[in-house]
Order: C-alpha cells, then sequence, then structure tokens
C-alpha cells in the first residue's frame, strides 16, 4: 500500500501548469471540506431541535444526501496529485527508473480511460435529472446540482492525469529519479524519519517558544 508522496517542481512548462490546476484542485477540495465543516452544524442543529423542541430539520436526510457528492468528489484531483488514494505498490515499488515510470505511466493511461467513460456516464445522469426536474423525495430539492459535481470533478481529475501522463512519460524518456509533477513514492524508513523530524521540530518550537 502507498504510503508518503512527495511532489517535486521545477521552471519547466510541466511544473507551472502542475502548479496552476493545484490551485483549482485545492479551492475545490477547500469547498468540499466547508461543505462537511456546514454538515456538522446541520446535524447539530437537526439533533438538537429534535431533543428540545420536538422540531427537526425539515429535509435533513435530503440535505446530506445532495451534500455527499461535493464532500466526495471535489477532492478526487487533488489527491491524486498528492497521490494519496490507496493503491497497492509492493511490485511496483521494487522498479527504479525508466521501468517505473512506463508502469506508472500505463496505470495513469487505464485510470484516464476509465474516468473519461465515468465522465460520459456522470454527465448523461445529470443532463437526464436537469430535465425532468428530478428531486427528492422529502421537500422536493433539485438533484441535479449534486449530479453535475461528478462530471465536473471527473474532469479536473481527467485533466491531472493528462498531466501526470506527460511527466510520467518525460521521466522515462530522460530518465532520472525526480520527475516533477507527479508523486514520488517515500519509503517507509523515509516516512519515519518525516514524521520523527515534525514532531522533534514541534517540540523544539514549543520549547524555544518557552525559553
Amino acid at each position: 500500500m502507498s504510503g508518503s508522496h512527495t511532489v517535486l517542481q521545477d521552471d519547466s512548462l510541466l511544473s507551472r501548469m502542475d502548479r496552476l490546476l493545484l490551485k483549482l484542485e485545492s479551492a475545490l477540495t477547500l469547498i468540499g471540506g466547508v461543505v462537511i465543516f456546514l454538515l456538522v452544524f446541520l446535524a447539530t442543529a437537526n439533533v438538537l431541535g429534535r431533543w428540545f423542541f420536538s422540531l427537526p430539520i425539515s429535509g435533513y436526510i435530503d440535505w446530506v444526501e445532495q451534500a455527499m457528492a461535493f464532500f466526495a468528489f471535489l477532492g478526487i484531483a487533488y489527491t491524486q496529485r498528492q497521490g494519496g488514494h490507496i493503491r497497492m505498490d509492493m511490485l511496483v515499488a521494487q522498479l527504479h527508473g525508466r521501468s517505473l515510470w512506463l508502469v506508472e505511466m500505463l496505470s495513469a493511461v487505464l485510470m484516464l480511460g476509465l474516468t473519461l467513460v465515468l465522465i460520459y456516464g456522470s454527465y448523461l445522469h445529470f443532463l437526464r435529472a436537469f430535465e425532468i426536474g428530478d428531486s427528492s423525495l422529502d421537500i422536493n430539492l433539485p438533484t441535479w446540482p449534486a449530479k453535475l459535481v461528478i462530471p465536473v470533478a471527473l474532469s479536473i481529475l481527467a485533466l491531472r492525469l493528462l498531466l501526470q501522463i506527460w511527466g510520467y512519460l518525460r521521466a522515462a524518456i530522460e530518465g532520472g529519479d525526480s520527475p516533477v509533477a507527479v508523486p514520488l513514492i517515500e519509503s517507509a524508513a523515509a516516512v519515519a524519519a518525516a514524521e520523527a523530524e515534525s514532531v522533534l521540530g514541534d517540540d523544539l518550537h514549543q520549547e524555544d517558544r518557552a525559553s
């Protein structure tokens, strides 16, 4: 299973496009986080309203169902950029150099193909809901905004995969172990060292402030 990842940068066009797309991915991830934050308040208000006043929020389940699409999909491209999706890489981790980048590129190409199919299907699903005026059962909340989020988020993921395919192809041509704009797998020892350094750094910072 994959561990921590690092994404290197330089002054190339690929790296600049990677950073530009990262801004969009970060903004979408932030929106997803805000939606989760608002759902916490909604759930709290629903529980307290039911408990103290016997007055739950009307359509609570409908709102939660629609919000799930936002926080489930808006961060999918950002997670891909950071190499945060769960995967088994026991065999891939044994590869190095051009062979590793070719395997990673093949994986990204397959993911892109699947993503394009999902974009097409989810867009048709959104279009059908929009045309027939599909709504939730309780408070007739329109479902098309939540369904539109899915093809939009998957389209951003497709752009990220295109950049990563470019990065892996460039790495396979040039060779080397430090390509830009793609997540680099770190060993368990490197991850542990980084975590220890982070903890020790925080402790030293607190000691300096105390002194």
